[in-house]
């Protein structure tokens, strides 16, 4: 991925379509007063189209950049280990809308920002411990969109995930497209996205071909990784595996060492963030007792995508294709 040289690259591929900066279509939407949208399973209506956006970590704010928002946002928050943004197709956008905070949004910067639109998610900004719900902002006089991979499904307070992961990322490209008057872009973004993901596909090994992928987040006493409501499951899915994990509802999520261990992955991705650098984290899978005999641990199958391509995000669908160069080689 590399910064725009020029419109007639920004309109050639996917990717960079999707950084050039979009003039707002003239669509009902733009125009209406009001808009109305499915977000969560709930109908919203929005009462103006929103101009001084804020967003929460960097697959949000990148959803935001890919659909040309830029000049619709009053800035966003996100830790500063989410990995090099200097050579990302968005690049304009990180330069042109302000970094609010390194950590995550507050009422307080929410509130300085003037923000007539808080976009976070379930474990993406919004958490209960705190205070920081769409309730709270509401209160506050400022709507909320919620990342549909992180709404929340019912199965227990926390769990989240209410549909596939890339239908997630499709239908809240769809839904800003409206709400912007974008729709068009919107469109255009999602037909090649599902074109690149139907080319890694079509090459992709079938039936019991495919390798068992296990995703590796964080933890030592316990794995944090993805059940099948988050993003890394579609991505190994259609990038030729398949996730060991699949049977967990729930999108983020921990599990058991043991759970590992009787599923025998043959190739284990690591997410790529925080202090705790991808070298440090194949080390510990490397050493780690519990799992010399895993069939991924035993050949050195370990292969590491940044954290922004394993949640929702306009990068999902290079990471389909980057994973399914490797699966197609690893494993024979």
């Amino acid at each position: 991925m590399r910064k725009f040289l020029a419109a007639a690259l920004c309109l050639a591929a996917t990717v960079t379509t999707a950084g050039c900066g979009a003039s707002v279509e003239s669509s009902g939407a733009a125009q209406s007063s009001s808009v109305g949208l499915t977000n969560c399973g709930r109908k919203v209506t929005y009462d103006k189209v929103p101009k001084r956006v804020v967003t929460n970590d960097v697959g949000i704010t990148e959803l935001m950049f890919a659909l040309g928002l830029e000049d619709r946002m009053a800035g966003f928050a996100m830790p500063d280990d989410k990995g090099d943004l200097s050579g990302v197709p968005w690049k304009d956008g990180y330069d042109k809308v302000k970094w609010l905070s390194k950590d995550q949004l507050t009422k307080e910067n929410v509130l300085d920002a003037r923000a007539d639109l808080v976009f976070a998610g379930w474990n993406y900004g919004f958490r209960d411990d705190s205070g920081f719900t769409p309730e709270a902002l509401k209160k506050l006089g400022i709507p909320s969109y919620i990342l549909t991979e992180s709404c929340r499904n019912g199965r227990t307070k926390t769990s989240r995930g209410l549909m596939p992961p890339l239908d997630a990322l499709y239908a809240d490209l769809t839904n800003l497209g409206k709400l912007f008057g974008v729709e068009k872009r919107a469109a255009t973004l999602i037909a090649d996205f599902k074109k690149q993901i139907a080319d890694v596909r079509a090459k992709a090994p079938e039936g019991a071909e495919r390798p068992k992928v296990f995703l590796y987040d964080s933890g030592q006493d316990q794995p944090f990784t993805s059940g099948r409501y988050a993003a890394p499951e579609q991505i190994i899915s259609e990038a030729g595996g398949v996730n060991v994990m699949h049977d967990v509802a729930d999108s983020w999520t921990t599990t058991g060492w043991e759970s590992v261990v009787e599923r025998d992955p043959d190739v284990i991705v690591i997410c790529d963030y925080g202090d705790v650098s991808a070298e440090q984290k194949k080390k510990f899978l490397l050493s780690y007792a519990p799992l010399r005999n895993v069939s991924a641990v035993k050949h050195r199958r370990i292969f590491v995508l940044d954290y922004v391509d394993l949640v929702e995000s306009p990068r999902n669908p290079a990471a389909i294709a980057r994973l399914g160069a490797y699966l197609r080689t690893a494993v024979e």
